[in-house]
């Protein structure tokens, strides 16, 4: 338990109240026990299934993403309400509804089942045949499937992903109307269902069938590790590691949720987990409400930058880019450290400022007893790296991270797993995994269509085509003429595909964001020449970021809501507290080696721009702190923001440059720090 702004203890259902309010993908409708025993066998039933059929059987893949499709599409009618549900109870009793769950849900939970596992079913050489010329019944059951995985999308991750897509619907079906470079012939709707139903260019498409193969197991062993104290071991590690340090409570959150994102790859989920301890602590020791809850929320929006989970991203990259795992989770690491370190640099500077303590030894726990108690939970993930980093593949290191943690957990003296408890934890993975499910089959809707209308080749051109314009207005200035129209080109192009990131971040899982700007910018960026696995990266990023940008900052608002603080106050500050992840896409995408993996790596590269980008970083903390040895007027703050530019951007020269701007305000400082008296 917690305690918020006015001392009120949270209990562990308030903290999960504070999830649903603004996470809508754990928005669960409560149900009567019948009922609710049986979503709970189903969902125990989808782990058990997956965990066979990724492990041990040999299952077709088309038949594998309907059986997963069907799981999802027919729970998510079981477990999401039509409209968000306002309390945890269970209605009153109807005629329309059995046990809190609608007799029409229920109907549409069979419907969903029936047409995502009709296909499948067939013999592959008649699903072959009807490629291209469905039967009636092919284009009746691709309808029915089309509108019941809009709706789940809509219960499960809110509005905004399926009205996309009906955009999308519609600017396929009426192309001929189209304005300018948008105009195309259009599909008729046998044509489009054969696409988005038929073939694996849509519902049944990569997206889904990452879910099914990795995501899922992923997700699954999270839960797992947590359970059998994994979490736990991370949040007491972290309190030994950096809470006796100044400001320590809001160090221990960077760290906790660094250790915690590692294997969780929520970052809601993330906020409240870790939150519930941190944010109390730092309001405790001096932060400001509104801070602690920033803190808090821009650390757990790095679990899904952290190796070795990234959350669901991180396979549709393997699955795109036809590269292994390793190498996406090598090329996430340098990025993600610069994005705790950020923050690191801000919190140390705003405790600094606040003159505020760290912990009391008798506030830390005991270092040995934890390393005792749970030093067992850490085995499974040792394992599912070593496997990754041996190059096993994804579903192969999950399989065997999960009998590790089953093993673990009956085999640990403390929080021992019993029968109930595994139970629970398989049917706790299957429904964290529903509402990425679903909105994976939405996702793959929009992305059939983007297939069968070329619409990426054709706005990646008005991107570029845009970006150009606007270079050409700013290199006919004389100071910036010296700079090339393809790199203003280049820059601007990446400004507009950042911004669009964060737009369609807005209430959009991080993965569906993802995939739809790939299919839509990825075009423009190879235009450009961005080395792919950049441009994934790139695009990536600023997805994530949209957790914190106001005005939809969904970790931020449940961060402010242990806090006690303002949300847009929070989301501001949160935002701040990232920027380092906002920039640092700019540096890979302009010195690719700091990925590691990147063509064209090398060790100079590396360094110059690992060591210009913290540079800079620190800058932009002093700025944004007001604080280096001493407090620093408003004007210093301004020329400090600005030089720190000459250091992210890669290269001797300009880091040279930026050194010598900041030489005076780094000399003044050091005078003003100096005790009065001190001879000069």
């Amino acid at each position: 338990m917690t305690h918020d702004a006015t001392g009120h203890t949270l209990t562990a259902q308030e903290l999960e109240e504070l999830e649903r309010r603004y996470d809508p993908e754990t928005a669960f409708r409560p149900t009567g026990p019948q009922i609710g025993f049986f979503i709970a066998s189903a969902l125990v039933a989808m782990s058990v299934y997956h965990f066979y059929a990724s492990g041990f059987g040999n299952v077709p893949e088309l038949l594998h993403r309907g059986i997963h499709l069907s799981f999802v599409l027919g729970l998510t009618f079981l477990l999401f309400p039509w409209k968000k549900a306002s309390s945890n109870e269970i209605p009153p009793a109807a005629w329309y509804r059995f046990q809190g769950v609608a007799i029409a849900d229920i109907v549409f939970s069979i419907l969903a089942v029936a047409a995502a596992i009709y296909l499948p079913l067939l013999p592959p050489q008649i699903v072959a045949e009807r490629v291209g010329n469905p039967s009636p019944s092919d284009v009746y059951l691709g309808t029915v499937l089309l509108l019941v995985t809009l709706e789940a999308a809509r219960r499960s991750v809110g509005p905004t992903l399926p009205a996309i897509a009906i955009i999308f619907i519609g600017f396929a079906i009426f192309g001929p109307w189209m304005p300018g470079a948008l105009k195309h012939g259009g599909a008729s709707w046998l044509a489009f269902i054969n696409h988005i139903y038929m073939t694996n260019q849509g519902i049944y498409g990569v997206a889904i069938g990452v879910m099914a193969q990795y995501v899922f197991l992923f997700i699954l062993f999270g839960v797992l590790a947590t359970r059998i104290g994994l979490g736990q071991l991370f949040i007491d590690l972290a309190m030994v590691l950096a809470g006796r340090y100044s400001g320590g409570p809001a160090k221990v959150a960077i760290c906790a949720s660094a250790f915690m994102g590692s294997i969780s790859g929520s970052s809601i989920a993330n906020t409240v987990t870790t939150g519930a301890l941190t944010i109390p602590a730092m309001k405790r020791i001096g932060y400001p409400a509104h801070f602690a809850g920033a803190v808090e929320a821009t650390s757990s929006t790095g679990g899904q930058i952290t190796p070795p989970v990234l959350g669901a991203a991180a396979f549709i990259m393997v699955e795109y880019l036809q590269v292994p795992l390793r190498d996406i989770l090598a090329a996430a690491l340098i990025p993600a450290l610069l994005h705790y370190f950020g923050i690191f640099v801000m919190v140390h500077l705003e405790a600094k400022k606040l003159g505020l303590r760290g912990l009391t030894k008798d506030e830390l726990p005991n270092a040995l007893l934890v390393l005792k108690e749970n030093w067992l939970a850490v085995v499974p993930l040792i394992l599912l790296v070593y496997f990754i980093l041996s190059g096993r593949t994804p579903d192969f290191a999950a399989v065997y991270g999960i009998i590790a943690c089953v093993v673990v957990g009956f085999l640990k003296p403390t929080n021992r797993l019993t029968v109930k408890d595994l139970w629970n934890a398989l049917a706790d993975g299957a429904r964290n995994t529903i509402a990425v499910g679903a909105a994976a089959a939405c996702v793959g809707i929009i992305v059939g269509i983007v297939t069968l209308t070329g619409v990426g080749f054709r706005l990646g051109f008005m991107v570029v085509q845009t970006a150009s314009d606007m270079g050409s207005m700013f290199s006919a200035i004389w100071p910036l003429s010296y700079i090339p129209l393809n790199e203003w080109t280049l820059f601007f192009s990446l400004v507009l595909i950042a911004c669009a990131c964060i737009i369609m971040g807005a209430g959009i899982p991080t993965t569906a964001t993802y995939i739809i700007l790939v299919a839509v910018a990825g075009p423009a960026l190879q235009q450009l020449q961005v080395q792919q696995l950049v441009a994934h990266f790139f695009v990536f990023y600023y997805g994530v970021l949209a957790d914190i940008t106001p005005p939809v900052a969904l970790a931020a608002y449940a961060a402010a809501g242990i806090a006690g603080s303002n949300p847009f106050t929070t989301g501001n500050t949160a935002f701040r507290l990232g920027i380092a992840k906002a920039l640092v896409p700019f540096v890979f995408v302009y010195s690719p080696s700091l990925l590691l993996v990147a063509d064209g790596f090398s060790w100079t590269a590396f360094v110059i721009t690992v060591v210009g980008a913290a540079a800079g970083i620190s800058l932009i903390g002093i700025a944004f702190s007001g604080y280096l040895f001493g407090r620093i007027g408003r004007w210093q703050r301004l020329w400090t923001g600005l030089v720190s530019f000459f250091f992210i951007a890669p290269g001797l020269t300009t880091m040279a440059i930026g050194a010598i701007l900041f030489a005076p305000v780094l000399l003044w400082q050091l005078k003003a720090s100096k005790p009065a008296g001190a001879n000069g």
